[in-house]
């Protein structure tokens, strides 16, 4: 019977081609169930004469299919490895994955967005400062010294330096105002940037980005304001189908001033995405400019809340949270190409 089982076991360790099935053949002969085990409970009901020589008999048998079974082994765990080596194996002339140095943050992909529709209409870019002083940032844009805005729970007043007030602009339209000061009219330019108002929750953040537009020449009316902000809208959303609205409005420097809300469709609630109007005669007198010989428009809109509209993002301090998370999800790829934009919202 030992035999038998010796020369079975030897059949099977022969063929045997990996490890795997090596440890099913140990199982079966040497393993508690095995047969050998089977073998080795017989002792006792053999005479004490023949014991000893079937128990070495049995031990010898156990040795050599342990043996065999180590040997084998060997030669499967190297076949297995040279498999490996050649499945895992890498090809050293095939180009490395590549990987992406960086992404556009949603505001910045908006401005640029919004910049490139603005372009459309023969806009320039203007760019100024973030530190104003009171006259810039209020008076001239007919601003009353008792408007709330000027209030200090709406604006982020500096410590004087000197004899003007100095503040954190609350919108990009002193670069208007500076802009009509040291150029000459006629005027078609688009001023984006950082803004800076005291104000946090779902819906606004202490530092939030503009772009405000202006345009002066001569014989201007509410007609073309309509025409540009209807189409820029269309174009920026890539719908031909918003409805837009015009609602009566009032803001110091236009005269008449209008909110504008759009309708990505019929069912849907309207939305309020940006003030405008006609400039205000008092605002064209403060630059030096005669209002009976030049008129123009204005509009100003808030980047963040555009990109909220466009790329379904519902809590605007998210922008400016940092989460990782977040960032990976709302991106865009970087594109190695010069931007309308330039530095002004790096």
């Amino acid at each position: 019977m030992l035999d038998k089982i010796l020369e079975s076991a030897l059949k099977k360790i022969d063929v045997a081609k990996t490890s795997r099935q090596l440890q099913d053949i140990k199982v079966e002969f040497l393993g508690k169930s095995s047969l050998i085990n089977q073998e080795m409970s017989k002792l006792g009901n053999v005479r004490p004469e023949e014991r000893k020589e079937l128990g070495q008999k049995i031990n010898h048998v156990k040795g050599q299919i342990q043996t065999a079974i180590d040997e084998q082994a060997e030669v499967t765990q190297q076949a297995e490895l040279v498999l490996r080596f050649e499945s895992e194996k890498l090809d050293l002339t095939v180009p490395a994955r590549p990987r992406a140095c960086g992404s556009i943050h949603p505001v910045t992909q908006c401005m640029e967005e919004l910049i490139q529709v603005f372009a459309k209409y023969g806009f320039d870019i203007k760019d100024g400062p973030s530190i104003e002083d009171d006259w810039y940032n209020f008076t001239a844009l007919n601003i009353d010294e008792n408007h709330p805005a000027r209030q200090m729970h709406d604006t982020f007043y500096l410590k004087k330096t000197d004899d003007k007030t100095k503040l954190l602009r609350t919108h990009t339209s002193p670069i208007q105002i500076r802009t009509m000061q040291n150029e000459k009219p006629p005027y078609r330019f688009i001023a984006p940037g950082r803004t800076y108002r005291s104000d946090s929750d779902l819906t606004h953040t202490p530092m939030f980005h503009q772009i405000e537009g202006l345009v002066i020449d001569k014989n201007i009316h509410m007609g073309h304001l309509k025409y540009v902000i209807i189409d820029f809208i269309r174009n920026f959303f890539e719908c031909s189908d918003i409805e837009v609205q015009f609602r009566p409005s009032f803001f110091p420097f236009t005269e008449p001033s209008a909110e504008v809300d759009i309708r990505m469709n019929k069912n849907d609630k309207w939305l309020e995405v940006l003030g405008c109007g006609m400039v205000h005669p008092n605002v064209l007198k403060n630059v030096g400019l005669d209002p009976d010989e030049y008129q123009g428009f204005a509009f100003g809109l808030g980047v963040e809340r555009f990109a909220m509209l466009k790329y379904g993002i519902r809590d605007l301090r998210q922008f400016f949270e940092g989460d990782m998370r977040w960032l990976n999800h709302y991106n865009f790829r970087a594109l190695d190409i010069p931007t309308l934009a330039g530095g002004l919202t790096r």
